[in-house]
């Protein structure tokens, strides 16, 4: 049987938010009409660029990064199957990105224009309260990122991030981890 394609994965998860009617369920996926694919090391979204989209990640694995010195980067976060990806303060400002968002292998990706998006949020207050509570949730979970970068010792930041995702350390490649724990790939391989 063929894997489910992205709109269906999305109508399934859609379904599932409390007070969304199945008419709405179907004017939301409708509105997710951008399909992107993308390789290895293709980016979603570079610095200077304005997100003007929201994407549902059907499969493959994506970071988020943000450039520091020349040649130089700091993992801030990933994106993954069945999850929700966007340079979010670009998303909401309008301004450009100062993030970068490359995929880490094939990634295929559903998205919604901005526009579009937010005139169903400021349509359907179910699932206004939804995503008010998802990023409430996401919010949350920065600040515990943030409270892990502040610990000293790098087996304490590996600890906490372990209890919060151990699924992470499945998917993502070390180098990738070492950088959004801000340690080294050495330190990481060592204390694993």
């Amino acid at each position: 049987m063929p894997a489910p394609d992205a709109r269906t994965l999305l109508t399934a998860l859609l379904s599932q938010i409390p007070g969304l009617s199945p008419e709405e369920v179907a004017d939301f996926a409708a509105r997710w009409d951008q399909s992107i694919l993308l390789r290895r090391n293709d980016f979603l979204v570079q610095p200077g660029q304005a997100e003007q989209r929201l994407c549902f990640v059907r499969h493959g694995l994506l970071r988020i990064y943000y450039p520091t010195t020349p040649g130089e980067e700091t993992c801030v976060g990933f994106g993954h199957a069945n999850s929700l990806l966007c340079s979010f303060p670009s998303f909401v400002t309008g301004q450009p990105s100062e993030y970068a968002i490359q995929a880490l292998r094939q990634s295929e990706l559903l998205a919604i224009g901005r526009a579009d998006f937010l005139d169903f949020v400021e349509s359907c207050p179910a699932f206004a309260r939804f995503w008010r509570a998802e990023l409430e949730k996401a919010l949350v979970g920065r600040m515990e990122h943030e409270i892990d970068l502040l610990l000293p010792e790098p087996a304490q930041r590996l600890a906490r991030l372990r209890q919060r995702n151990p699924r992470i350390f499945q998917v993502v490649p070390r180098k990738y981890l070492a950088s959004y724990l801000r340690m080294t790939p050495e330190t990481l391989s060592r204390l694993r």
